[in-house]
């Protein structure tokens, strides 16, 4: 369903579906007892303003019986935000794809106690392009390559890609070297079964089919410290991390794998060791082939 509300601020309208009968007589009574912990003055002054609507952009008012809508669309009241000290650097942009360096500690879209501080909202507000969605997404402590749709016209096209898998990546990590894995002569394929629960915070290698595949190399080494590249033929959360964790070879600065470490704020100098290095494709429009990389480094590994 298409909101009936523009995108304000880079943040889109938040949907919400009423329920089919209950004690409310009116959307306004449902929403006021389900938000019970948000100023009602507030609330009623949305529907005042003609900022609550149903599909098709029928304003609802304090009077709107529940049973007339099930969606209604509304905007949310965003807290102020502190802004990271991150800047995104734009690699390439047309009438139909951008491509940016996500900087660590910048999530991906928004989530959580980052709206407006997150690469979609920031790159919306910054461009003027209410329609940009992301094609993929990154980790909030991962940093590299991120690729937006420009177009709705030909977004599902680039969104074929990725579901079929013939979108080519690569990272990069900074982690100890086991000389005995040999990863500087052969690459090793990792594959294991990871699963993930929206209710606990790490990602969990289990027993069964694998549903995950990682090729892992080492790029260079120097005092015990190397530069892998790593390929993934899968795209599941904290894949990467966990992988190499598995190796003995926990990525630099990790604070979740292979230990949890205490929650703290966010420390700057430290990013995690990771980065999107590069991606490639055949361009679905063009038939070109096309390839962006990264023009960030890590920090933890020594320069040359």
């Amino acid at each position: 369903m298409k909101s009936p509300l523009p995108v304000r601020n880079g943040v889109n309208a938040t949907r919400l579906r009423l329920p089919e009968e209950g004690p409310w007589s009116t959307a306004l009574e449902y929403i006021l007892d389900r938000f019970d912990h948000v100023n009602p003055d507030g609330i009623a002054e949305r529907f005042d303003r003609g900022e609550v609507v149903a599909l098709g952009g029928a304003v609802l008012t304090r009077e709107t019986p529940l049973t007339d809508h099930t969606f209604i669309w509304y905007y949310r009241e965003l807290p102020v935000e502190e802004r990271l000290p991150v800047e995104i650097s734009i690699l390439h942009q047309d009438e139909d794809l951008l491509v940016v360096d996500k900087p660590h500690f910048l999530p991906t879209t928004p989530g959580g106690m980052y709206v407006a501080e997150s690469a979609l909202v920031r790159l919306r507000v910054q461009l003027g392009l209410p329609d940009l969605i992301p094609m993929h997404r990154l980790d909030r402590m991962t940093a590299g390559i991120l690729m937006f749709s420009v177009n709705p016209e030909t977004r599902g096209k680039y969104q074929l890609l990725f579901e079929n898998r013939q979108i080519r990546k690569e990272y990069e990590a900074v982690a100890p070297v086991r000389p005995e894995l040999g990863l500087d002569v052969a690459p090793l394929t990792v594959r294991s079964r990871i699963v993930k629960s929206r209710t606990y915070l790490l990602a969990q290698e289990v027993e069964g089919a694998p549903n995950t595949e990682t090729a892992v190399s080492l790029l260079e080494e120097t005092a015990g410290v190397g530069r892998y590249r790593l390929q993934p033929h899968t795209g599941k959360t904290h894949q990467l991390r966990l992988h190499m964790a598995g190796l003995g070879l926990g990525i630099l600065n990790d604070p979740f794998y292979p230990v949890l470490k205490p929650q703290a704020a966010d420390d700057f100098s430290k990013p995690l060791q990771l980065l999107a290095k590069s991606i490639s494709f055949t361009d679905p429009l063009s038939g070109t082939e096309s390839f962006f990389e990264s023009s960030l480094r890590l920090s933890e590994f020594p320069p040359n």
